[in-house]
């Protein structure tokens, strides 16, 4: 039997938890980054004894990230829902996770597979669409490439496009089988009509 990809794939509300990034190097800055693109009303708090640039002028530019100048210690985890450990020291991230899992909250050791609840993998938006793309860690490169080609094929038009739709659906009449049905039909021909305008662009 091939192997499969057991992850299981979920859409975070970070606005509503509080999410702790320990580190202030240029792996946690990565990270912060990657984390605010998509999500950025997220909570952030950010733990470090040295900020760089890069993490100081992030912070700057989002009010809801706070950054604690200060060792790692196990009462930085009080209150929060989500860690990332970034230090670019082992003992200090396998410290992290440990903390982390005696409180049972989850947690992702940058560049440590083994040691993480979650992947942060490529993510592809178009207004409220959203698409994440996971490899199981086998190839991120792979995952960045399928991403800019997602990027680059998905038209500008989709976000107008699903306001459209939402607005088709509060229209409709009839029981929850009959509205799907109808919107089945519906999304049925934009696909076909997408398919067409990509043929003639040939």
């Amino acid at each position: 039997m091939e192997p499969q990809n057991n992850l299981f794939p979920v859409f975070l509300k970070l606005s509503n938890m509080s999410v702790l990034i320990v580190g202030g190097g240029n792996v946690a800055a990565e990270k912060l980054h990657f984390l605010l693109k998509s999500s950025p009303n997220a909570n952030v708090t950010v733990v470090t004894k040295v900020a760089s640039e890069m993490v100081l002028n992030i912070i700057k530019s989002n009010y809801n990230t706070q950054l604690i100048i200060d060792s790692y210690n196990k009462s930085h985890l009080m209150g929060k829902d989500l860690v990332i450990a970034a230090t670019e020291v082992e003992s200090t991230n396998l410290s992290i996770w440990n903390d982390s899992k005696s409180e049972k909250i989850i947690v992702n050791v940058a560049d440590t597979p083994e040691l993480c609840d979650f992947y942060m993998g490529s993510i592809v938006t178009k207004g409220d669409l959203k698409l994440a793309i996971s490899t199981n860690g086998t190839s991120p490169t792979f995952a960045k490439r399928f991403r800019q080609l997602l990027e680059a094929v998905l038209p500008d038009t989709l976000p107008a496009t699903l306001k459209n739709l939402h607005s088709i659906r509060k229209t409709l009449s009839g029981d929850f089988a009959k509205k799907v049905d109808s919107l089945n039909k519906l999304t049925e021909v934009l696909t076909l009509n997408q398919k067409e305008n990509e043929l003639f662009k040939r």
